[in-house]
């Protein structure tokens, strides 16, 4: 029996994983999962389940649902990716994350006969985290894509809700290169006869929603983003209060279905969020003084929203701890951030990392100042040295950046 180090060795060595490699790790089909869901006894059929797809937003939103979910009484599954220092952070049921005998009684179990599959990082995550949700007979999960919807390895479920947050730009290689087209490869998530609800869409995007439900029967909800939201969350900012709005109308859809859950259930789950659910990365408080903030933002509209909330921060200096992945579109997210603030550019520990002197030498050209550093940790110390009492040191760009602070 291999220890729980010697399992994670073997799964990083491996398996090709997206979030470290690239492009190079991503199946465009579902045939490895359904032959790992063939292996492990189909232990996605009959699970009781909420599917969440969506460019940003995702986690929070499974977050918020599991803590409400948690708050009813429920034994409730949740997957979600990527982690941010833990493995098993991916695979929880009501806040406790899978114990690393659990890990490694799978991987044991099943990995003569994955092995030929060659399946990613990701197809074996999703295969334990159905085997363990099986194995310990929750009540419900919440299943969150790890990319599009369409192809994903979660979109073997059959849930009672489907979700998508919201569309944006992100991962065009793969999704493509149109919010239409992105949007379309979301839509594969939604099911016949199981309703849908999307967070945020308007005009020409909103039709491929439409149409997608209307050609498989489905119910399709447009949440009203307008309108006053009554559970205040415990997440902060416009942007995770749409995500509130998207959660609230996901869990209406649920009781009209027969789960019962109350509004004070509502209530306290969307106050306790990060108390239930261990969720990470979200605008957290790292130290006050200085005040030391850090957020996964790391594309167009994650570091926007992030921008609005740095707009309603006061303090006397800004400065930013940066990483990204060599895969975005560097110029589009660059022009979203700030220009009156020191720049201290890193690269997160992991292949898939850009270079920080690559980094630093295109924000120079979109205007963002600042120094180098060879890693994500020289480049906090020396933002944290630099910064005075009143100034605000914030930690963005990448979960991966994020994952070595926290």
């Amino acid at each position: 029996m291999m220890t729980y180090a010697q399992t994670l060795a073997y799964l990083y060595a491996q398996l090709p994983m997206f979030q470290r490699i690239g492009k190079a790790a991503y199946k465009a089909d579902l045939s490895n999962t359904h032959a790992l869901m063939d292996l492990t006894g189909h232990p996605e059929r009959g699970l009781r389940c909420v599917h969440v797809a969506g460019t940003n937003g995702k986690g929070s939103t499974s977050h918020l649902i599991a803590s409400v979910l948690q708050e009813a009484g429920y034994k409730v599954g949740l997957h979600t990716s990527p982690h941010l220092k833990d493995l098993r952070e991916r695979f929880r049921i009501n806040w406790d994350m899978i114990a690393e005998n659990e890990v490694v009684r799978f991987v044991e179990a099943y990995r003569a006969d994955f092995e030929p599959i060659q399946a990613s990082f990701f197809e074996w995550g999703v295969a334990l985290a159905l085997w363990w949700f099986r194995e310990e007979q929750v009540d419900i999960a919440i299943m969150e894509t790890g990319m599009g919807g369409r192809l994903d390895s979660t979109n073997v479920i059959t849930p009672d809700v489907s979700v998508i947050t919201n569309i944006g730009w992100d991962h065009m290689d793969f999704l493509g290169s149109t919010l239409e087209a992105i949007a379309g490869e979301k839509a594969g998530i939604i099911k016949p006869g199981v309703p849908v609800i999307v967070g945020e869409a308007e005009a020409t995007v909103a039709d491929v929603f439409r149409a997608k439900a209307l050609a498989v029967g489905s119910q399709l909800s447009i949440v009203d983003q307008e309108g006053p939201l009554p559970f205040p969350s415990g997440l902060q900012g416009e942007h995770q209060e749409r995500n509130a709005r998207t959660a609230l109308t996901a869990l209406v859809q649920l009781r009209e279905r027969g789960w019962a859950i109350s509004d004070a259930h509502i209530q306290a789950g969307f106050r306790n969020v990060v108390r239930n659910t261990g969720l990470l990365g979200r605008w957290q408080l790292l130290a006050d003084v200085p005040l030391t903030i850090a957020d996964v933002a790391h594309n167009v509209d994650g570091l926007r929203a992030v921008k609005r909330m740095l707009e309603c921060q006061p303090y006397e200096h800004l400065h930013i701890i940066l990483g990204m992945v060599n895969d975005k579109d560097l110029s589009r997210v660059l022009a979203e951030l700030p220009k009156n603030a020191t720049y201290y550019f890193c690269k997160a520990d992991i292949p898939r990392g850009l270079d920080a002197e690559i980094l630093r030498s295109n924000a120079a050209s979109h205007g963002l100042r600042g120094a180098h550093f060879p890693s994500v940790n020289a480049a906090y110390q020396a933002a944290n040295q630099a910064a005075a009492m009143n100034d605000l040191v914030l930690v963005t760009g990448s979960v991966f950046v994020v994952a070595e602070v926290v």
